[in-house]
This record gives C-alpha cells, sequence and structure tokens, in this order.
C-alpha cells in the first residue's frame, strides 16, 4: 500500500520561462494516439521519513523547477485541436503550467521490487504518477506532457516515477531532460550544466518537403489519444533479463561460426535477435499458440518492431540535444517456422541486419513512407510482433541526483502492449531488457532463454 504525504505543483522559477508555441513536427503527431511512457528508477537510499520530506524531497523539487527553466515544454500542454485543420502543439503559459510532483511513502518490499525474477507487473502501480485529466477547450483539448512521484521505502530506498506523454518527446529527450534534473540536483544549481545538456527546439531543423506532418494529422485528428490509465488488474508478471559484454560477445561468435561475413553485428542485434527467437519459441509451446498454427507454412510470419533515432541519420542531420521526437522504425520480418526452427537467432540477426542496413542506414530510405507507418505497423500487430521500447544508447543507470545511480529501472509502458521487450544499457556496460507476459508464458520464455544460452543458441527449444 502506498500513502500519499504531499502534492505539488512545480514549475520553472517565476520569469525564468516566457510563453512557448513549439509545432508538432511529423515525428511527434505520429505519437499522438499513443499511452503515455512511463519509467521507474528505484534507487538505495537508506533513509528515515523525516530526512526523506524534510532534505531529499526539497532538493528534488527545487532542482526539477530549475531544469524545467531549461525544458519548459514540459512544464506544458499538448494542444489537440477538436475541429479544425490547425495541427497540434506544445505551449507553455507562465504561473499557469506545471508538472504535478506526488510525495509517497510504500510499506512494499524495496529489495524485491528491484530485483530481476519474475515479479507481479501490478504491485508497480503504486508508483506509476499519473497525468492529471485532459482539460477541454473551446476548440481543443489540452493534455499535460509530464508527471513525477517520489515514492519512500522507509530505511531501504526511494523511487523516481515519470510519466510523460510521447508526443513531447521520445526517449534520446526525456532521459536528457532527466539527466540535466539529475546533475542540477546534485551539483546544487545549473551553473555548471554541460552545454550538451541544453535542449535545442529549432522545429525548422526538422525538414518536411513532401508535408507528412499534414497527412499523418488527417489521419490522426479523430484517433483517441489513450492518455489515461491502464487496463487493471494487468494479469501479468514482469522480469529482467540481462547481456553481460561476454554474453553479447558470445552470441556474436556463435552467429559469425555459421556466417562469418555479418554486416552490422551489434550488441543490439544479436540480443535483440535471441529474445525475438526465444519467444517465438516459447510462445509455439503455449497450446493456445499452437492451436492458432496448426496450418503453419512459410507464408506465417513474425514480426519484431524496434525505433531508431534519426538525428544523425537524416539529411540534413540535427543536433544530438535536439529535443523533440525524431524516431524512423525498423519492421524485420521471418516466416514463423524459421524462427522457431534450430536457425532461428541466425534468421532474426539477418532479418534486424536487413531493416538497419537496408532502410535505417539510407538517408534516402530511412523516412520512405513514413506517411504510411501506422497502416503497416497495425496490420503486422495483428499477426505475431514484438515490439522494443527504450534505447540502447540510454544511459539511465547514470541517473545519479545525489546518491548514486539507480539499482533498477523498470518501465511499466510494456504492459500494454502484447508482446514487448524494454531496452537499456546497464551499469556494468551491458544490455538489460524488461520483459512482461501472463505468468504462464513468462515461465517457459524463461525457461527457453536460459536453455538456448546454456546449451547453444543455436539449439532448438520446443
Amino acid at each position: 500500500m502506498a500513502t500519499l504525504l504531499e502534492n505539488f505543483h512545480v514549475a520553472p522559477p517565476l520569469g525564468t520561462a516566457q510563453h512557448l508555441i513549439l509545432p508538432l513536427t511529423f515525428f511527434d503527431i505520429a505519437w499522438l494516439p499513443f499511452h503515455p511512457i512511463r519509467r521507474l528508477l528505484f534507487y538505495k537510499l537508506p533513509c528515515s521519513k523525516d530526512h526523506f520530506v524534510d532534505t531529499i524531497v526539497p532538493k528534488l523539487r527545487t532542482s526539477l523547477s530549475v531544469a524545467l527553466k531549461h525544458y519548459t515544454p514540459l512544464a506544458g500542454k499538448v494542444l489537440r485541436p477538436s475541429e479544425s485543420d490547425e495541427k497540434p502543439l506544445l505551449r507553455y503559459v507562465p504561473e499557469e503550467d506545471y508538472v504535478t510532483f506526488q510525495v509517497f511513502e510504500s510499506d512494499k518490499d524495496f529489495d524485491y521490487l528491484a530485483g530481476n525474477l519474475a515479479r507481479g507487473s501490478d504491485l508497480f502501480y503504486d508508483f506509476i504518477p499519473e497525468m492529471p485529466p485532459a482539460k477541454e477547450e473551446s476548440d481543443c483539448k489540452l493534455f499535460h506532457t509530464l508527471a513525477v512521484r517520489v515514492t519512500l521505502f522507509q530505511g531501504s530506498g526511494i523511487c523516481i516515477g515519470v510519466s510523460n506523454h510521447h508526443s513531447a518527446g521520445d526517449a534520446s529527450s526525456i532521459v536528457g531532460f532527466m539527466k540535466a534534473w539529475a546533475f542540477i540536483c546534485k551539483n546544487e544549481g545549473d551553473d555548471q550544466l554541460p552545454e550538451k545538456a541544453i535542449p535545442v527546439f529549432d522545429r525548422s531543423l526538422i525538414k518536411d518537403s513532401g508535408d507528412i506532418a499534414s497527412i499523418l494529422w488527417n489521419k490522426m485528428k479523430n484517433l483517441p489519444t489513450r492518455f489515461h490509465g491502464h487496463e487493471f488488474p494487468t494479469g501479468r508478471v514482469r522480469a529482467t533479463y540481462t547481456f553481460t559484454q561476454w554474453d553479447i560477445k558470445k552470441l556474436k561468435e556463435s552467429i559469425l561460426e555459421k556466417k562469418p561475413v555479418f554486416p552490422h553485428l551489434s550488441s543490439f542485434v544479436v540480443s535483440a535477435a535471441y529474445l525475438w527467437s526465444c519467444l517465438a519459441k516459447s510462445l509455439y509451446q503455449d497450446e493456445e499458440i499452437q492451436a492458432t498454427n496448426n496450418n503453419d507454412d512459410e507464408e506465417d510470419t513474425d514480426f519484431f518492431l524496434f525505433a531508431a533515432d534519426c538525428r544523425s541519420r537524416i539529411d540534413p542531420p540535427v543536433p544530438e540535444n535536439y529535443f523533440g521526437n525524431c524516431l524512423s522504425y525498423g519492421l524485420a520480418k521471418v516466416p514463423h517456422l524459421d524462427l522457431i526452427g534450430e536457425q532461428g537467432f541466425l534468421a532474426a540477426a539477418e532479418a534486424i541486419t536487413s531493416q538497419i542496413e537496408n532502410k535505417l542506414n539510407q538517408k534516402d530510405k530511412i523516412l520512405k513512407g513514413y506517411e504510411n507507418a501506422g497502416e503497416e505497423i497495425s496490420k503486422a500487430a495483428q499477426r505475431r510482433m514484438l515490439s522494443v521500447a527504450g534505447s540502447a544508447r540510454a544511459d539511465i543507470y547514470g541517473l545519479d541526483f545525489g546518491w548514486g545511480g539507480p539499482v533498477k529501472c523498470e518501465s511499466p509502458s510494456i504492459d500494454q502492449d502484447k508482446y514487448a521487450f524494454s531496452i537499456c544499457r546497464d551499469s556494468s556496460g551491458g544490455l538489460e531488457f524488461g520483459l512482461s507476459l501472463p505468468a504462464k508464458k513468462m515461465t517457459v520464455f524463461a525457461a527457453t532463454f536460459v536453455a538456448g544460452r546454456d546449451g547453444g543458441v543455436s539449439a532448438k527449444n520446443g
């Protein structure tokens, strides 16, 4: 059980942020109907309730306010026109807009929650900040872009929960904001905030010669926004699977034994391919899945959806600290029988690499057909599709507010998708994947994952 201790509204320091309007680019508009992105960071910090309330909370509030001075759109709202051809935008109004900042205390077991083994997904929802309700105006709806919740586990640690509207920014932007917030908190001010931590908001950097924004908005304007909440109870468990640098090295060696010349054999490719093939094999073992696939043939296809940061890939490129969304996607596909076969891991790696090499690394192809992405992804989702949230480049475990980095990061957002995992770099330089599944499927997946890695990644499981 979690008990509310305090409830605040946090805005940039008075007089430091001006009225701001930012148009949403086609990269942003694509995410308008999407559910909020939720992140939980668990910090080992044994402290009393008095110290938490009197010292930790004020430091977090003050530093958040200063960070919002630099990341003003996150204190504002997304404006979605109701009956108009006008496109949506981000707006901040001084002395009106704010971020909700809630403070809770929980009696749950911190160490259990911060572990890697399968735990009930519902346990984590006490720590997720809920976005305030949308506000109705005569010609538009207004959606908050950010909410924060900090929870004390007395004598054990704290959890910092952040929810954000995806159309405000991608993982690179939101983690960039959190880095700035953590730096300001740790250093008690922004005097030495690195220049690369200052965001760039210039929307003219995003070229839209094909008017993709208008095409997407015409498709999106009548779709509901999955802004609030989640299905609860989820009926799921969540677990974490880690790949050390040694694990990744062995996975790469396994690929190269079968195919000595293999382009773009990155840590992401081999780890994601391994997870994808394991999930496909574990789902096939489930009686319900088998019942729907008793007529499998080579035309029965599995899909893997992943995002790619476009900042350095588009022409012209945009700065690394550009704030907003700047993502394209890869949609790899493999015949189902190949994916669950002895060479499933290799087939998955080849399919993911093909998307990277032939689409995402090609400046003239990375955005080709972007206006039809929703239809392509929806069609794949009707089959068997695994998707990935987050970024292998995001240094979430480096977010140090003054008491060291988090001991665990969780992404409850993936509970909303049928088959999805989250990804981030871990503190040792490896990769960490969070997976959310019904309990029975997680048990089968865990066995498949371990059997494949211990018995040779090309071994058939099933």
